[in-house]
């Protein structure tokens, strides 16, 4: 496996602009739009992803790149990175401070590096497979919680009514089942916050690809645990995601079963 070194430290500074652009442009008059009846796109999310895309494409102009907004750009199969400009568009668009922006680079099909930056803390997370997982240049690692009933876990809710209500389902099984449990619209940061030990664990519905991708790697580099509701192997493809710290994944994927039992079978559909 090679060090990727290069392509972190590309991507670390992409993201760290794109950031700087959001945080700098958040209390301005930004266009708004709408994807779908709750689905929000901002004039800020494509000016990110135009920062991300320009800056990755220049150093690496082979490479495919799966963007949110603009799609797939074709280019050496053998390398795709994975972006998503602004997890967490509607905080954004209503000033609430928990968004970010997520890169991620598959080489041959797995998940080699992941970078999340939270711009508004400057919280860099930082991942290449085999080599640990960090926030600022700091190593991290999952916490070492076993009982659920004393967990802080958390999830997200699509913007598919039918996932919504599929989910209300699960959160009010699992909300009896741990200590707590948060929802707060940025799946990426989420994830990064499982691998960092602020979260014991968390689950969420409806995914992309970008949602997740660097998010499942920083979570597996800091010593937890990924997979689908049932418990079976996940890639970044899949519409339903536990991730956990390990220690506390067995009951999750329990509870989630006995909450919604036929969950996994129909998103496999």
């Amino acid at each position: 496996m090679s060090s990727f070194a290069e392509h972190l430290t590309v991507a670390m500074e992409a993201a760290r602009q794109a950031g700087g652009l959001l945080v700098e442009s958040r209390e301005s008059d930004f266009q708004i739009s709408k994807k779908g009846r709750i689905n929000l796109v901002t004039e800020m999310d494509l000016r990110s992803e135009e920062i991300l895309v320009e800056k990755i494409g220049h150093h690496f102009p082979g490479h495919q790149i799966l963007a949110e907004e603009e799609g797939l750009r074709k280019g050496e199969p053998e390398y795709l990175w994975v972006i998503d400009p602004l997890d967490g568009t509607t905080n954004y668009a209503h000033g609430y401070r928990f968004f970010c922006v997520s890169i991620a680079l598959q080489a041959h099909g797995q998940t080699v590096l992941g970078v999340v930056y939270d711009p508004v803390t400057d919280e860099m997370f930082t991942a290449i497979r085999g080599q640990g997982a960090k926030s600022n240049g700091r190593p991290i690692r999952v916490t070492q919680e076993d009982q659920l009933s004393e967990s802080l876990i958390s999830t997200g809710f699509s913007y598919q009514e039918e996932g919504i209500l599929e989910n209300l389902r699960l959160f009010n099984h699992l909300i009896m089942k741990a200590r707590a449990v948060r929802r707060d619209g940025s799946a990426a940061l989420d994830l990064c916050y499982v691998a960092c030990g602020r979260f014991d664990g968390f689950w969420e519905l409806h995914l992309s690809p970008w949602d997740v991708a660097a998010g499942m790697l920083l979570v597996e580099e800091a010593g937890g645990k990924t997979s689908r509701f049932d418990g079976s192997a996940c890639t970044i493809h899949d519409r339903e995601l536990l991730a956990t710290n390990g220690r506390v994944h067995a009951a999750m994927t329990r509870e989630l079963q006995r909450a919604n039992p036929g969950a996994s079978v129909r998103q496999r559909e």
